[in-house]
């Protein structure tokens, strides 16, 4: 063979591999992450994401919320990660801003500038509260803890950013005797004489509507109180990994169409299959009161309703 037609030769070789290395590309490149939905007034942006840096790019924003305890360059820094139990056991934290300070402004969220969440990793504790913050940052409250590992989380949004949600662990000693999560769905829940009833189903990666109906010596319960500026709330935690849903009823009272009970339907979206411990706080007569259930999303426990 000439020297000219190896030329040519290799030239085009050269050519039919880098076609097909763009046609690769095409085929498996770029990915777009599509980021996972989040309750709580969208926690999770609609903006469209910045190209990955490959460098260390942070991708929390594609993580459901909860997860970690840095996002976005804020960080959630315990002062103790150590805990004693007891009925009224103090914990102080702040909120670190991408500069390293403690986060001082916020955009109240439902009323509140921080809804603390803290659950026992084993489901069998869950308080919802609203700490103090001091003119330095520093957030205080108390906890009902019993021995075990319990998870804190800070639903925020600092001023000037997205809504998130940020956790960490915290230990609590003493004997410690795991109680795990229902294997099967929970749909009804009785609490201080009430019963509260779950209708809906949750669908992985969808908008999903779950009605809870609220009733007493099996009467609905139809003058449910505002509280934090809706009927009621409800987190959803993902067994095993307790990632974080915080999403809130469709409607508001004194919007002119929503009843104060016995219904109050949420819209909730799931990242994925698995199932899911949700904790619904409602307020009648003054008390703010816990019910608690067990969905699976896309698994064979589900119910059609």
């Amino acid at each position: 063979m000439s020297t000219p037609t190896r030329v040519i030769g290799f030239i085009a070789a050269l050519a039919a591999i880098f076609g097909i290395t763009l046609g690769a590309g095409r085929l498996f490149g770029p990915v777009e992450a599509t980021p996972a939905s989040a309750g709580h007034d969208a926690h999770a942006s609609t903006e469209p994401t910045e190209p990955a840096d490959s460098a260390g790019a942070d991708h929390s924003a594609h993580l459901p919320g909860g997860l970690q305890v840095s996002q976005d360059g804020y960080t959630l820094r315990l002062n103790h990660s150590e805990l004693a139990a007891g009925p009224k056991t103090p914990l102080d934290f702040v909120v670190e801003g991408p500069e390293g300070k403690p986060v001082t402004a916020y955009t109240p969220q439902h009323e509140k500038e921080l809804h603390l969440i803290a659950v026992r990793r084993d489901f069998s504790g869950f308080q919802h509260v609203h700490p103090t913050r001091a003119a330095d940052g520093t957030w205080s409250t108390t906890l009902a803890l019993t021995p075990g590992t319990w998870r804190v989380f800070a639903d925020i949004a600092p001023q000037g950013a997205q809504p998130l949600t940020l956790g960490a662990d915290v230990s609590v000693a003493g004997a410690y005797a795991p109680a795990g999560a229902p294997a099967e769905d929970v749909r009804t829940a009785t609490v201080d004489g009430y019963t509260v009833t779950l209708k809906g189903d949750l669908a992985p990666g969808a908008d999903s509507a779950l009605t809870l109906s609220v009733s007493r010596s099996g009467k609905p319960v139809t003058d449910l109180d505002p509280y934090l500026g809706a009927y009621g709330h409800l987190v959803a935690l993902r067994t095993g990994d307790l990632a974080y849903l915080h999403v809130h009823p469709e409607g508001h009272p004194g919007d002119g169409t929503t009843q104060p009970g016995p219904d109050i339907t949420f819209g909730a979206a799931v990242p994925s299959a698995g199932t899911y411990r949700l904790f619904l706080d409602f307020q009648h007569e003054g008390v703010v009161r816990t019910a608690a259930f067990t969905v699976t999303a896309g698994g064979t426990n589900g119910h059609q309703h």
